[in-house]
């Protein structure tokens, strides 16, 4: 009798136990669990401008010099975020290195007014909650992302503007350049030629032609980043040297916050570049975070509603980039190409040129 009772209580024991299978299955989606719980998305995406930009147009040697420098500002955002750093550190390293290189139009290398100088503008904004800065017009800061944070950061107001702007940027310690910092000869030359078909135009009609580069199919080169923590926090920027040729202390879609730059963590971080007048009147990057927020769009499916329906049809050209509060990347334009790249939360990089 007493080794019936111990073979029953081995066999209940034994029925019990969950097999080496089933432990090998449990403890799969408890590390799975884990893993995700601790490994929150993150990701970036930056864009390096919008215009036409045609495959037969560029260089084997330029192409390659643009693949490599949109790779070596968007891995030092990616960079940033790998190890834990804030999105706002993100958006201010990628658009830094954006901002250095000539290639682009912000910093050194930004287009001319028609008199001939730089007037630099920036913007960014904080998606935790909804902090923004913004710059228009400055020719001696070096940074015109970085001052855009020190004045949401260190000032009661969103935007600064001119020769004001200027001497808070000194009062903070930001570095300050000659306005020849940001000198480049082909913007020169850019510059020569919109006066020169300028010339043209009021000889043939009478007036004056506002000369732009979209209309002329000249190329573009506004920077921006959008990026997402491991914290959740979402966070724009985008800086741009404006339009070639441009008059009056023009001011486009960059600093404005709501066109050209938004962030919300409830929704998507956006950052546009374009025929700025028109993402203005469209209040282009807010449009797209409201569609997320309250029709519950997906950033895909807003952006691409945005750009290629109302944009297209009010007239205007250009594109954004975007990221979600989930780590979903959008990359959308009407034009036919953008300067852009990403890293998603896999860490595949991304690298586009012209349209696909």
């Amino acid at each position: 009798m007493k080794f019936v009772k111990i073979f029953v209580l081995m066999l209940l024991f034994l029925n019990c136990k969950p097999s080496t299978e089933e432990q090998s299955t449990t403890n799969t989606a408890e590390d799975t669990a884990a893993t995700t719980e601790q490994e929150p998305p993150i990701g970036i995406v930056i864009h390096g401008g919008a215009g036409t930009i045609l495959k037969e147009n560029m260089t084997p040697e330029q192409e390659e010099a643009y693949q490599a420098k949109l790779k070596e500002a968007v891995t030092a955002g990616y960079e940033v975020l790998k190890n834990g750093g804030e999105s706002l550190d993100a958006v201010i390293a990628a658009i830094q290195i954006m901002e250095e290189s000539p290639l682009f139009n912000a910093g050194v290398g930004a287009v001319f007014t028609h008199e001939g100088k730089n007037e630099l503008d920036a913007s960014i904004m904080n998606g935790k909650d909804l902090n923004a800065g913004a710059v228009s017009g400055v020719s001696t800061v070096k940074s015109p992302i970085q001052l855009a944070r020190t004045i949401m950061e260190e000032s009661e107001h969103v935007m600064l503007s001119g020769a004001g702007a200027e001497t808070f940027a000194q009062q903070q310690g930001l570095e300050i350049v000659s306005p020849d910092y940001f000198y480049t000869e082909n913007r020169m030359r850019s510059l020569e030629r919109a006066i020169e078909r300028e010339k043209v135009e009021l000889d043939h009609d009478g007036q004056a032609a506002f000369y732009d580069p979209y209309i002329k199919n000249s190329k573009y080169g506004t920077v921006g980043c959008v990026a997402l923590d491991k914290n959740g926090n979402l966070a724009a920027g985008t800086s741009t040297g404006g339009m070639t040729n441009k008059r009056y202390n023009r001011i486009g879609d960059a600093p404005i916050i709501g066109a050209g730059t938004y962030a919300n963590n409830k929704s998507c971080a956006v950052s546009s570049t374009g025929w700025g007048e028109y993402f203005i009147r469209g209040v282009v990057a807010y449009d797209i975070a409201a569609k997320m927020e309250y029709q519950n769009k997906s950033v895909a499916d807003a952006s691409k509603e945005v750009i290629q329906d109302k944009l297209t049809e009010m007239g205007g050209t250009g594109g954004i980039i975007a990221i979600d509060k989930n780590g979903e990347i959008s990359m959308e334009f009407n034009t036919p190409g953008m300067y852009r790249a990403s890293i998603d939360a896999n860490e595949e990089l991304y690298i586009g040129i012209y349209e696909e």
